[in-house]
């Protein structure tokens, strides 16, 4: 394979400074969101007793489960030795740091006492979950700045591979844990399954790849450099099959929950009695989610065309937000089981009910702050390094 040329992203046009001044904006209104939040307290938000994690959670962990499945591009290129991936892949260092960077910027921020952070950061709780994710997501930040730094550093080209196989194993873990912080929660019925943690991985695969399609698009169409079809078209099959993994993974979250009779409120509940968290579940997680999208990339004609695989990308990424806020949100509206095989008609903590949840604009414009920084993390890395690569030609790609 011929060597790859890259550059800087171009910064002197005017959609450059608008798209910044946007970001800017967006992180603006996300810092005084969290400030108003830590001013006034949680009450003006939709949080309450029942509903502790609310859409600033959404935001996060779908940019930390993004985190980790954009770095799949690079690994593909050193763990199975796809060649083709490999131009791509200080892109894809970049902005699995970035994306990771931005959902704990909102986590940190919607602690209520972010001042008090280094209390988290010297005081271990090796029993706790939060514990060991505190250090992955660090650990996973440390891995990757060295895998960039050997993949753009000539003379550390030799340790390349290994540094890439260590950044591979380490996600897998990462993620296992950000999953492992639900499925360890048996408190909560909805969440207490180790099927989350696989569920998670292959959620990272979708939405970390739906990103990066995104990303990189945009990135080539912005700078004018050559786009080669055929490689979106290899990305836009991973993405399809791996939306197809994650639509298995949770047929079968619901077919195990079903299986146990104590179980099977929680399978009534998101299919048919839910509500909202219903229409949600089959309208944007199902419909929006999976089904439009893989329509749109297995057509035989239309999943030739790039504005249709952007299309299927931005529907993947509405639909994995919907998905999480089903999950996260209407796990915690599920009523809690206070007293095992006995039905609890009311009580003046609302025991027995669905709980209530109304996301307020603070939420909202902080979880957009999150994004916003990890994009402009992520501008302003391609305009300053050189990482995007000039073009891939037809004769750099190898045929399989």
């Amino acid at each position: 394979m011929s060597s790859v040329t890259y550059h800087k992203l171009a910064g002197q046009s005017v959609r450059f400074y608008a798209l910044l001044l946007l970001l800017a904006s967006m992180l603006g209104g996300g810092l005084f969101s969290a400030w108003q939040m830590e001013h006034h307290g949680h009450i003006i938000t939709g949080m309450n007793n029942h509903i502790v994690w609310g859409m600033p959670h959404i935001f996060a962990i779908f940019l930390i489960l993004a985190a980790s499945g954009v770095l799949n591009v690079a690994s593909v290129s050193v763990i199975f030795g796809k060649e083709i991936y490999k131009p791509l892949s200080r892109l894809s260092g970049l902005l699995a740091i970035s994306l990771l960077i931005g959902g704990l910027s909102i986590l940190v921020l919607d602690l209520g006492r972010p001042d008090r952070l280094i209390v988290a950061m010297t005081h271990y709780n090796f029993t706790s979950i939060f514990t060991w994710n505190i250090l992955l997501y660090n650990g996973f930040i440390a891995i990757v700045l060295v895998y960039l730094w050997f993949m753009m550093e000539r003379r550390m080209q030799p340790y390349y591979p290994l540094a890439g196989k260590i950044a591979f194993v380490w996600r897998l873990v990462l993620t296992t844990g950000t999953g492992s912080i639900f499925g360890f929660l048996i408190a909560r019925e909805p969440y207490g399954t180790a099927l989350l943690a696989p569920l998670f991985i292959a959620l990272s695969l979708v939405f970390g790849k739906a990103v990066f399609l995104l990303i990189l698009m945009s990135s080539c169409y912005g700078g004018q450099r050559e786009l080669n079809q055929r490689v979106i078209i290899r990305l836009k099959n991973l993405l399809a099959m791996f939306s197809v993994t994650a639509l298995y993974l949770v047929v079968v979250y619901f077919l195990t929950f079903a299986y146990f009779e104590e179980q099977r409120g929680v399978v009534r509940f998101f299919l048919f009695e839910g509500g909202v968290y219903t229409a949600l579940f089959w309208l944007g997680q199902i419909g929006l989610g999976v089904l439009l999208p893989l329509f749109l990339l297995y057509h035989p004609r239309l999943g030739q065309q790039l504005r249709v695989i952007t299309l299927a990308s931005v529907c993947i990424v509405v639909g994995g937000l919907i998905q999480l806020y089903v999950l996260i949100i209407g796990g915690q509206a599920f009523p809690l089981d206070t007293f095992s095989g006995m039905q609890v008609l009311s009580s003046s903590f609302g025991d027995g009910q669905v709980h209530a949840y109304s996301p307020s604009l603070w939420e909202l414009s902080l979880g957009a702050g999150g994004v916003a920084l990890a994009l402009l993390i992520a501008l302003l890395a391609m305009r300053i390094f050189d990482i995007l690569p000039a073009c891939v030609s037809e004769e750099q790609i190898p045929t399989f």
